[in-house]
């Protein structure tokens, strides 16, 4: 299964990115062809070290990285993207990971 985990920072207005996040950016998200599940982080996020500055990570779930290739050319899946850019202009707010899985 393929994922596509986007790990954002805490923003400077929490309550504004929650209602885009949730309100908006989630539901086109999950109307791209090929998508399988959504899933966010609980509350706090840590690393092994302490407390970290990562406020959400949101990963969306495709069954291979062709399915996702296609999920985000098709229409559904650009104006997922170009949604990102509203509430997160630019990469020093999030960081974007795409990658299939297998066991092991």
């Amino acid at each position: 299964m393929a994922r596509l985990v986007a790990i954002y920072k805490t923003p400077a207005d929490i309550e504004a990115f929650k209602e885009h996040y949730f309100g908006t950016h989630i539901p086109l998200a999950k109307k791209m062809p090929g998508f399988r599940k959504y899933k966010v982080s609980s509350r706090p996020i840590s690393t092994l070290a302490g407390p970290s500055d990562i406020y959400l990570i949101g990963t969306v779930y495709f069954d291979d990285v062709e399915a996702m290739r296609k999920a985000f050319a098709s229409p559904e899946g650009q104006a997922c993207a170009a949604d990102r850019q509203i509430y997160a202009p630019d990469s020093s707010g999030v960081q974007i990971l795409a990658f299939d899985t297998e066991e092991v």
